[in-house]
């Protein structure tokens, strides 16, 4: 089958295939994980505290990474192409930067988190509230650990290399561990050693094989002397209001359902954790795959042979996504009942997630679609535009939460992300079937 499609489909396609491969393994891991959650905890204040936490805690660093992998990819592509020494001095510059905005973003999150719980937590009690304060004991220097993890998957996806994928899985597998082989009770200490443990040892294996990809065991250098810098720089200040912007979408989840009751937190991170396997087996593997080969044609000035590829994959991922979400919607109640239904989690909280589920799945086929959409203009370095759509999307979701979620209650925050993605795809295809031609967005990051 794949040799029956062009060579830069094919490297499209055999991405996408590790990748999704990787991700199914990764997503086992974590679902697992969940099912261990679910048996020890239930639907209880300590999985509010968990996921109220890490929801709050990780916006910030995966905005940070979600931005720099968007227009480092594309910098790291054209890097191998520049000699050994010029690669040595960049990736030594990018890691010690990392290294220092990680350690200042995690005495941030710890010095910061009681104003946090005192705005974002004033739904919850104080139980939870003394859990979640107990957690950021882990969830502080995991910042600074994602942000090292997130360069080193980076440079290995500009190498078309796409392990990571598979050690995404690291800390729900340490997490699964130290839940099932723990003797406490109903307590947050095995999420917290869990969480720190794996995210240590997914940064550290991570970089090692980012170094073997490269063949550069880059030291830290303290300094901006690289001549990618100026480039970066300015793509990733444009990318960043729009991540930013868009990085409030959880944390504005977590607010409103804090304030909807006791275990609509919970509730609503059983349901989105589910959502996020189908999102990230069916929709990022292709993304992951697609940009740096479309920063690769991009670079050989075939603009418009990306850009042709880009939409015949994004048309294709809204059917797959459409048929996904039909077959979801009709084995939601099985699927979550195979998954959870043990322990402390009853029959009564599988109906409840089941039905927040369903309308999550409302976004599959958009979602689906825009991700390749969002890679072809990455490729084209047109961050300007993709900074105003997620402000788009940020505003209709700001717009809908308070809206639906009254009368919906948790399935509200579901369907306003579904109606949020829908309008992000309307718009990213109007603006990628405006042809731009190579010299126009090779000379403007900004746009």
């Amino acid at each position: 089958m794949l040799s029956r499609l062009g060579s830069d489909h094919r490297r499209i396609a055999s991405g996408a295939m590790r990748v999704a491969l990787f991700l199914l393994l990764g997503k086992a891991v974590g679902a697992f994980k969940e099912m261990a959650v679910a048996y020890r905890y239930g639907v209880s204040a300590v999985v509010d505290a968990y996921q109220f936490t890490m929801t709050l805690a990780n916006w910030l660093p995966v905005t940070m990474v979600g931005t720099l992998s968007v227009v480092l990819i594309p910098v790291l592509v054209r890097l191998r192409r520049q000699d050994a020494r010029q690669r040595a001095r960049f990736l030594g510059e990018l890691q010690a930067w990392t290294l220092t905005a990680g350690i200042a973003l995690a005495a941030l999150t710890y010095a910061a988190w009681p104003l946090v719980l005192s705005w974002a937590g004033m739904g919850l009690d104080e139980q939870t509230r003394a859990m979640s304060r107990e957690l950021t004991l882990a969830f502080a220097p995991a910042a600074m650990l994602t942000l090292l993890t997130g360069i080193s998957a980076a440079r290995l996806r500009a190498h078309e290399r796409h392990v990571n994928t598979l050690l995404d899985s690291v800390p729900a597998l340490v997490i699964l561990a130290w839940v099932m082989l723990a003797a406490s009770g109903p307590q947050v200490g095995p999420l917290l050693w869990g969480t720190l443990v794996g995210y240590t040892l997914q940064s550290v294996w991570l970089l090692w094989l980012a170094s073997r990809a490269d063949g550069i065991w880059a030291r830290p250098y303290w300094g901006f002397q690289a001549q990618q810098w100026p480039e970066l720089v300015k793509a990733a200040g444009i990318m960043l209001v729009g991540q930013v912007a868009m990085s409030f979408v959880g944390p504005l989840d977590q607010y409103t359902a804090a304030n909807l009751g006791a275990n609509a937190n919970a509730t609503l991170g059983y349901a989105a954790r589910l959502i996020s396997l189908l999102l990230g087996v069916g929709a990022a593997s292709v993304g992951r795959a697609a940009l740096p080969v479309l920063a690769d044609i991009h670079a050989r000035g075939d603009a418009h042979h990306g850009r042709r590829m880009a939409l015949k994959w994004s048309l294709g991922m809204v059917a797959a996504g459409g048929v996904a979400a039909l077959i979801g919607w009709l084995l939601a109640p099985w699927g979550v009942a195979l998954l959870f239904e043990r322990g402390a989690f009853t029959a009564q909280d599988t109906q409840a997630v089941a039905g927040v589920l369903r309308w999550g799945l409302v976004q599959l086929p958009f979602y689906f679609g825009v991700l390749i959409l969002v890679q072809l203009l990455a490729s084209q370095n047109r961050y300007r535009v993709m900074a105003l759509i997620a402000l788009c999307n940020f505003a209709v979701k700001f717009v809908l939460n308070p809206l639906l979620a009254p009368v919906m209650g948790v399935e509200g925050i579901m369907l306003a992300t579904g109606i949020m993605y829908a309008s992000s795809y309307v718009c990213y295809l109007l603006v990628s079937l405006r042809h731009v031609p190579p010299a126009a967005t090779s000379a403007k990051t900004e746009e």
